[in-house]
């Protein structure tokens, strides 16, 4: 499996973004419905939002994150 430590995903590409959920849900071993069931969100929203079929809602995706343990930072992207 691959094992991702870092990742720079472009939060507007919903496909991006559902892989990098998708690498790191396997890599802590848990199954769609357990991460949707600590989420507090359905298990088709987890399964939509690794398939890139949805547009995250901000407060489920960073629930997700929590529960999958990943930080996530932002940056600018200008070279002021």
């Amino acid at each position: 499996m691959k094992q991702i430590t870092y990742a720079c995903i472009d939060l507007r590409d919903s496909n991006q973004f559902g892989e990098a959920i998708r690498l790191f849900r396997k890599r802590r071993g848990l199954t769609q419905q357990q991460v949707a069931d600590i989420a507090g969100c359905s298990l088709m929203y987890v399964s939509n939002l690794e398939r890139g079929k949805t547009t995250a809602e901000l407060g489920k995706a960073l629930k997700i994150l929590d529960v999958l343990e990943v930080e996530i930072s932002f940056s600018d992207r200008r070279n002021d």
